[in-house]
């Protein structure tokens, strides 16, 4: 463990409650995935139903309390401290160049306007009316990819849409 992150009397013990931690939470993460043996099992419908809604709705948050409490307050903020710094490392850029700005900026509103546009003119989208699904799931990860291609600055332009007293700044036009 990095020194300073984790103020625990015995190195040894934090070494295990972290693992036996992390172990907790991913397989309360991956809990929703029993959800098809649950429903090819010969159990009772109603049983089936609940024990379903229990592993992807119950299950995953209870053993993130769970995970929490056995990694303790020094283990858990080490985890969150590790999780936020490879999203960070991963992340969209801050600053994108004009072309990919643009190109994100079709990535983005394309998908939005056939959505918008589907219900009405189903004409109009070659294939909509027999490949409608995969027409739809196209068009969402072309949005959700559009938000890593236009870069941070992005998100602070969309955040700005919620809240009531952000402004917008233009840049000065160069004199070029």
């Amino acid at each position: 463990m990095t020194a300073g992150i984790i103020t625990e009397t015995e190195p040894g013990q934090m070494r295990w409650r972290l693992r036996l931690g992390l172990v907790v939470l991913v397989i309360g993460f991956l809990s929703p995935l029993l959800i098809p043996l649950v429903s090819a099992s010969a159990l009772p419908t109603k049983w089936k139903t609940v024990i379903s809604g229990l592993l992807a709705v119950g299950i995953p948050e209870l053993f993130s309390i769970l995970a929490i409490a056995i990694m303790g307050k020094a283990g858990f903020n080490y985890i969150k401290k590790r999780f936020f710094a490879f999203l960070k490392k991963h992340g969209p850029a801050d600053k994108v160049s004009r072309t990919r700005y643009r190109i994100g900026l079709v990535m983005f509103g394309l998908p939005i306007f056939f959505g918008w546009l589907a219900p009405y003119v189903p004409i109009v989208i070659p294939g909509y009316d027999l490949q409608g699904l995969m027409v739809n799931l196209i068009g969402d990860l072309m949005f959700i990819s559009s938000l890593f291609v236009l870069g941070g600055d992005f998100w602070d332009k969309v955040r700005a849409l919620f809240v009531y007293g952000a402004t917008a700044k233009f840049p000065e036009p160069s004199s070029t």
